[in-house]
């Protein structure tokens, strides 16, 4: 059946509840990378079993470090890849190579606040609207075809800490069911090549 790798820069909740979702299902999740050493996301790799690598980008050309990613997604066998808090804008080539089966997950209701601190901008902004999207990758910064969004409205004196939990919660469904749903039509289309 196809599966899932993760790229991952910070803490990994959104890495941990794909991993979580794929639990009951016969997809997996077999491959986390990190480019940082430190990300939170490696701890909660070792918890859920999901084997997990550091690629560093530092001191290095970003095609060196993407073709050490490459390789990494090509043995483990992935289908699918799934931007999870990935800090890295990827390259032409690499978007090009895995045209349509790249996702990213972002907070905000793109086109709207694209790029880095997208929700605090918004609440900066006094939007009253939130949500999030989910995404495919395509060469730019949040700017590929979108394939799901929700919304969720400002409460009457909410804080700023409670309206991102609420957003993150509404990203963690969000990306759950799309991810789901795009393996499961990869199973039904037939998978190329690189199946372990």
């Amino acid at each position: 059946m196809p599966n899932l790798a993760v790229l991952a820069s910070g803490s990994g909740s959104n890495f941990e509840a794909l991993a979580r979702a794929l639990e009951p299902t016969e997809h997996e999740c077999v491959l986390l990378v990190c480019d940082r050493a430190g990300a939170g996301a490696f701890e909660r790799a070792a918890l859920l079993g999901v084997p997990a690598r550091h690629v560093s980008y530092t001191g290095r050309p970003r095609a060196e470090a993407e073709a050490e990613i490459e390789a990494l997604l090509s043995e483990a066998g992935s289908d699918l890849v799934a931007l999870a808090g990935f800090l890295r804008l990827l390259s032409p080539d690499f978007v090009r190579r895995r045209a349509g089966r790249i996702l990213n997950v972002h907070p905000a209701l793109l086109p709207a606040y694209p790029g880095l601190d997208a929700l605090r901008r918004a609440w900066d902004a006094g939007e009253e609207v939130f949500g999030a999207t989910i995404h495919l990758v395509d060469e730019g910064m949040d700017t590929g075809p979108v394939l799901r969004q929700g919304n969720l409205k400002r409460r009457p004196g909410e804080s700023f800490e409670d309206l991102e939990a609420r957003v993150h919660a509404l990203e963690h469904e969000l990306y759950r069911r799309t991810v789901l749903e795009l393996l499961d039509g990869i199973a039904r289309e037939g998978s190329p090549g690189g199946r372990r």
